[in-house]
């Protein structure tokens, strides 16, 4: 097949669909909405800009590279430039699509797929011409960002109708999707955002984790609510003075610096530096329990991926996630605004081993038969090309 990417180029998710499809021997083509460097073969890379991504520098490393902001608090900053781009992100797009337009007419793919709806869906579907347009849900584009500006839900609505297929991690998005306009009649697959799970990166350690020691991998997020979760840490400490904490992606994060000398848990606290996506499976192993403290998520891959390596979850209570996580057997639900249940989660699943044993195997089940790579990935091939047959009988324009 002749594919072109729609995405944000530096994303480890995108990559992994790439970088599949650029081995399996098809032509892959890449639009990326941000500057970046490639390290595997693509046939073809273009450059195209939109809701103001042109002001990133270019890099690699995407959501672990780290943030030197000073001065104010950092989700606020984030907020506030997520609600920025909410209100004239969707004015970049008609300039953006004539270029993605022009890119197009040169490549001719048999297929384009764009990896989020805001803003890549949403420029895909402005420039799509014709061609066959699969569009992939993400975590909060329906919860957060669809419904945030009149904007954003014209735009929304517009790549819902036009789209040839989609793809979510989670039935919830495909529900919310009919409700803003996906047909019927228009086929869909349910696989995780990442592509599924690489075991080589991802896989529990060779003996459980005896120690207490919990890991945060979700950064500093507008939608995570990590000011409970510190909060939580000393009531945890109290009762577990041993536990040990770390937090992916803080190391140089002024507000996570700030809460960890207000509540003086220095001792108990590691915020660590950026470092590629693939060492994270080394971090979970060292880790008994993942907390994901998020209010907004479809399927989160790095809940997948630490229930991969053993982690116990202890996650927000949200409809997507109760897809993957019944509370009590394979994890805990909590409320992500909640530090006081927070922390009695974590204690529990510190004291409970025959939970956290059980909790693994079942995990482990979960991930070999629903999130696994290469399967996901071969049942991915099979949609692309079952999309492409049907557009080309269908005698959708190609040109």
């Amino acid at each position: 097949m002749r594919l072109l990417y729609v995405t944000d180029g530096r994303s480890p998710i995108s990559r992994n669909w790439i970088q599949y499809f650029v081995k399996r021997g098809d032509e892959v083509f890449l639009a990326s909405t941000f500057a970046c460097d490639l390290d595997f073969a693509a046939h073809g890379m273009e450059f195209i800009p939109v809701a103001f991504s042109g002001t990133k520098k270019p890099g690699t490393n995407w959501r672990f590279q780290p943030r030197r902001r000073r001065g104010w608090n950092i989700a606020l900053q984030v907020a506030w430039r997520t609600r920025l781009r909410q209100w004239f992100g969707p004015l970049t797009i008609p300039l953006a699509a004539r270029k993605l337009r022009a890119y197009l007419k040169q490549v001719k793919p048999d297929l384009v797929h764009a990896m989020r709806i805001p803003y890549e869906g949403m420029l895909a579907s402005a420039a799509s011409d014709g061609f066959p347009l699969v569009v992939s849900v993400w975590g909060n584009d329906f919860t957060l960002h669809a419904p945030s500006t009149p904007m954003m839900m014209s735009f929304t609505r517009r790549v819902l109708r036009t789209v040839t297929a989609l793809h979510t991690d989670c039935e919830r998005d495909l529900k919310l999707a009919r409700q803003w306009g996906f047909r019927q009649d228009r086929p869909a697959i349910l696989a995780p955002g990442n592509g599924g799970i690489r075991r080589e990166s991802f896989h529990p350690p060779i003996k459980p984790v005896d120690e207490p020691v919990v890991i945060q991998p979700r950064g500093i997020r507008a939608y995570v609510r990590n000011e409970s979760f510190f909060q939580a840490i000393p009531l945890v400490l109290a009762g577990r003075p041993e536990a040990r904490f770390v937090c992916a992606s803080m190391a140089e994060e002024p507000e996570a610096v700030k809460w960890v000398k207000e509540l003086q848990i220095e001792r108990a606290v590691e915020l660590l530096p950026a470092f590629p996506h693939a060492a994270m499976g080394d971090w979970f192993r060292k880790a008994q329990i993942l907390v994901s403290p998020a209010i907004h998520d479809g399927t989160p891959n790095s809940l997948l991926e630490g229930m991969a390596c053993g982690c116990f979850p202890i996650v927000g209570d949200i409809e997507s996630i109760r897809e993957w996580i019944v509370h009590g057997r394979n994890g805990l639900l909590v409320d992500p605004d909640d530090s006081n249940s927070m922390a009695e989660a974590m204690l529990l699943a510190m004291e409970r081993t025959d939970l956290r044993r059980d909790a693994a195997g079942l995990n482990a089940n979960l991930i070999a038969t629903r999130a696994e790579y290469r399967e996901t990935m071969a049942r991915v091939t099979d949609f692309y090309q079952d999309v492409v047959n049907s557009s080309d009988c269908s005698g959708e324009a190609r040109s």
